[in-house]
């Protein structure tokens, strides 16, 4: 029995199918690679601070003004309204069961743009009510920061938006 073979000349490696489709993942590693990357050199992250030694002083500072709210028995009702390209919060300021008026600042903080973070001047009435314009608020976690204008207490809290209602309440503790 005679069998006829035939010598195929064989083909180079490029001409496979096989080499090509495991190539593939290793190649979309090394593009989604150099795109991190590019992202990472690109947006540096806004969370780290130069001057973290002053900062980590300020802590104790900051300390005082919250046990000073709280001496003072401060608390703040915000009611939060959107409106067309904005909103407007309506607010009181109480110290115990007195209204607290006089000037104070607000400050919206945003968790990972800081240049997304609002920061208002108000003065309360003989009520201790004020109200606030301010642009459309993002649907995120804010951090709320109320101090008095020359700095000597401050109450803050965290208000997630749109998951809780549009009222914050903040008390010293």
């Amino acid at each position: 029995m005679n069998i006829a073979s035939f010598d195929l000349p064989a083909r180079p490696w490029y001409r496979h199918r096989w080499p090509w489709l495991l190539m593939i993942g290793p190649a979309w590693v090394l593009v989604a690679g150099a795109i991190v990357g590019y992202l990472a050199a690109s947006r540096p992250d806004a969370m780290v601070v130069d001057d973290y030694y002053r900062q980590g002083k300020a802590i104790n500072q900051d300390l005082r003004r919250e046990r000073a709210a709280a001496a003072r028995a401060i608390d703040v009702a915000l009611d939060y309204r959107a409106g067309a390209g904005g909103g407007v919060i309506n607010g009181v300021l109480r110290a115990g069961a007195q209204p607290l008026a006089g000037a104070l600042r607000l400050r919206l903080i945003h968790p990972t743009q800081p240049e997304r973070d609002i920061v208002l001047d108000a003065v309360a009435d003989a009520q201790g009510a004020f109200v606030l314009a301010v642009p459309a608020l993002a649907d995120t976690r804010w951090q709320v920061q109320i101090e008095g204008a020359q700095r000597e207490w401050k109450v803050a809290a965290e208000w997630r938006r749109p998951a809780a209602a549009p009222r914050l309440r903040i008390t010293a503790q």
